[in-house]
């Protein structure tokens, strides 16, 4: 491998690098907001406070409404793709897949309850979230990263859904953060 190769597959390598650690870092600021608005909802049902569970609720299914949702669809759009197509990430994608609907069906439980339902559909959505994104943080982006042909940065690339906000603006992308 000459010079040049060598410098372009490090670049590749430190640009997946990147990719991948935003990505990491904007699942556990997303688990972290999910723990406290499901925490908040708990509290307030433990303690009997309607006014403080109604509010909680309202603001837990909106994030879910306004962050949850859009990047599960957008990882089926762009992060899954290429992974599916891949003979050892078929069954992987699948089983992502899988949990994204029982997380949608578990946005719609907590959408319809209140008091003890709502804090069990809360607790239970908290968990299996952070059951798949440790799914995809250990083996789902390290596949794509590492896979010839694919890229973790490029698909990622403006995606504020799957990156960030801070991550999209630092890399000044085009593409609007959009799906």
């Amino acid at each position: 491998m000459d010079q040049q190769a060598a410098n372009a597959l490090n670049e590749n390598t430190d640009e997946e690098a990147r990719a991948l650690a935003a990505v990491e870092r904007h699942h556990a600021d997303m688990l972290k907001r999910l723990d406290a608005l499901a925490t908040a909802l708990t509290h307030a049902v433990r303690a009997g406070d309607t006014v403080a569970e109604h509010d909680a609720h309202e603001v837990l299914v909106e994030w879910c409404e306004t962050e949850l949702v859009p990047h599960a669809l957008a990882e089926e759009g762009s992060l899954y793709g290429g992974a599916r197509n891949l003979p050892e990430g078929t069954l992987l994608v699948d089983g992502m897949l899988a949990e994204h609907q029982a997380i949608a069906g578990l946005v719609e439980e907590l959408r319809g309850s209140a008091g003890v339902d709502a804090a069990v559909a809360a607790g239970s959505l908290r968990n299996i979230f952070a059951l798949h994104l440790e799914k995809e943080n250990r083996f789902l982006l390290p596949l794509i990263a590492a896979s010839p042909g694919l890229s973790l940065a490029r698909t990622v690339e403006g995606l504020q859904e799957l990156v960030g906000e801070t991550h999209v603006q630092q890399h000044g992308t085009a593409h609007g953060g959009s799906v």
